[in-house]
């Protein structure tokens, strides 16, 4: 969307872009109506659901796909080397994902492990300065980590699909201004072309509100699957929409997390109605 606004593809009177620090703040404004929207995890939005903020997802940005990792400290070899070492994570049920993942990979428990709950801001410098011996998290730190000397010891491409970013806006806000959410996805929609068009040119564009080089640009658009205009009627469209196993693992993940309480209903979550039609685009 900031390369779609970049290019001057996104109209600023119809679409204002407001760029928050953390997801924890995103959820907090739209709590308080501040925003009409947000990118979120998907464990994200079924959190801002049960704490009664309603949402639909109305495009599905991408799918996990080496983007998120668990590293570690020079030495350790292997996923058994987790064995009574600090683990740093978000407190999502991604974090909670990755983590029992890998530890079911290494035939550890949790008990295993000394587990350390860190905010996304607080990754890079909780690993750098000693505070945790592995880390559960994501670009731009999994880059900047793995080129200081981290070591890569799991990532999402151990169980792909099962972590997707999407677009999550406020019935009110698509009731009130359909034309501009149309606006927006299309706008989406259109950058992802210039990317396959021109990866040169999108690459020097996105790098610095990615934080890294240019020449790592690509790379790190290769760790996440991304769903074309046609994946993403089938995602948010079908019947039942094919994220719906997905969203029912999440939720009893959260809820075994105790991140959750009551499940949250999710019969109108997907809304597919806001996708550019045939031959719009």
């Amino acid at each position: 969307m900031y390369l779609a606004r970049d290019l001057g593809m996104l109209d600023a009177t119809k679409v204002r872009l407001i760029e928050l620090l953390s997801a924890t703040d995103c959820l907090s404004a739209l709590a308080a109506g501040t925003i009409d929207g947000a990118g979120l995890t998907l464990d994200e939005t079924l959190f801002a659901l049960s704490e009664g903020v309603d949402l639909h997802v109305v495009l599905v940005f991408n799918f996990s796909f080496g983007a998120d990792m668990l590293v570690g400290r020079v030495g350790m070899q292997s996923l058994a080397d987790l064995a009574d070492k600090r683990v740093g994570l978000e407190s999502t049920a991604v974090g909670a994902l990755m983590l029992a993942a890998a530890l079911e990979r290494a035939g550890l428990t949790s008990a295993d492990i000394d587990r350390v709950a860190l905010p996304h801001d607080r990754h890079h410098q909780a690993f750098v300065s000693g505070e945790v011996d592995a880390i559960v998290t994501f670009d731009p730190v999994a880059t900047q980590l793995l080129d200081s000397g981290a070591i890569r010891l799991f990532d999402s491409r151990d169980i792909p699909d099962r972590i997707v970013d999407v677009l999550a806006v406020t019935p009110s806000a698509l009731n009130d201004n359909p034309l501009a959410m149309r606006h927006l996805i299309g706008a989406y929609f259109d950058a992802l072309d210039h990317i396959q068009r021109q990866p040169l040119d999108a690459a020097y564009r996105m790098a610095p509100r990615m934080g890294i080089p240019v020449s790592q640009v690509a790379y790190a658009q290769g760790r996440l699957r991304v769903p074309d205009l046609r994946e993403n009627r089938r995602l948010l469209g079908g019947t039942p929409p094919m994220r719906a196993s997905t969203t029912e693992r999440l939720i009893s993940l959260m809820q075994a997390e105790q991140l959750i309480g009551e499940a949250p209903a999710i019969g109108q979550l997907f809304d597919p109605r806001f996708l550019p039609e045939d031959g719009q685009r």
